[in-house]
């Protein structure tokens, strides 16, 4: 897979840096390269299939923050990936709140560089399309049936999350519960002691658990149901920690209550 890439940025020499270093990875082809925003926002317009913006925040006219929040990945993440380029480390969260795949803080070196580039290519193969199925046989040999798609089974089993300007796949049998906290939310795991942080709220990672695996027990915590240790009417048991059962969801939770007896 090839990645298509705009440098954008004010400096010279740092332009040419990024040039240089698109220029010498197989998978990254330089399409275009901007000292002003406005520019490459201009080309984007022609272009809409570029994969990756290497791009500064601080410039003149529009900066790069700006720049991200113009443009509009649309459905299923199309539209290119940014990855910041910067001397300034104050602008890190505001990064990951455009959903930036990488930060890189000037003066960076090629390895860096890489690395934020194999990212970039990990999550363009992780949202490519699967290959279309071939067209079915017009004979009249009765066809044998078709197994299962791979991707179902796997699917139910894990998802992703983006984590440190990174996608970390989670299984759904190592969460132990979920607590948000405000604009993040903590996804705490049986595996690690740390819990993943990621930028998003309880109800976007709600609608994207298997209900039957899953369930909203209070406006901050969502519990993984057979990780459930004890349970009284109002608090639930997991892991080390109690977790109160508000009034808002104690209706759902005593019908798998009743379910679970």
């Amino acid at each position: 897979m090839t990645l298509t890439c705009i440098a954008i940025d004010d400096e010279p020499l740092a332009l040419q840096l990024v040039c240089s270093f698109i220029e010498q990875t197989p998978f990254l082809r330089l399409v275009g390269r901007y000292t002003k925003a406005v520019e490459a926002l201009r080309a984007l317009s022609h272009n809409p299939d570029v994969d990756v913006l290497f791009l500064d925040i601080q410039m003149p006219d529009l900066n790069g923050l700006e720049l991200a929040r113009i443009l509009d990945r649309g459905p299923g993440g199309r539209g290119p990936r940014i990855i910041f380029t910067t001397a300034f480390n104050q602008f890190a969260l505001e990064g990951f709140r455009v959903d930036a795949l990488d930060y890189l803080l000037k003066p960076f070196e090629y390895d860096e560089f890489l690395r934020a580039a194999q990212k970039a290519k990990s999550y363009a193969e992780l949202m490519r399309p699967s290959a279309t199925l071939p067209a079915a046989s017009t004979s009249n040999e009765a066809a044998a049936p078709a197994p299962p798609a791979a991707t179902s089974d796997v699917a139910d089993n894990y998802l992703y999350l983006k984590v440190e300007y990174q996608l970390v796949r989670v299984e759904y049998n190592d969460i132990l519960y979920i607590e948000g906290l405000k604009d993040y939310i903590k996804v705490y795991r049986r595996s690690e002691p740390r819990p993943l942080l990621t930028l998003s709220s309880l109800k976007v990672l709600e609608e994207r658990l298997p209900a039957s695996q899953f369930m909203r027990v209070h406006r901050s915590f969502i519990v993984a149901l057979n990780q459930i240790k004890s349970v009284t009417r109002g608090t639930i048991q997991v892991g080390d920690i109690t977790i109160p059962v508000s009034d808002r969801y104690r209706e759902s939770f005593d019908q798998f209550l009743s379910r679970w007896k």
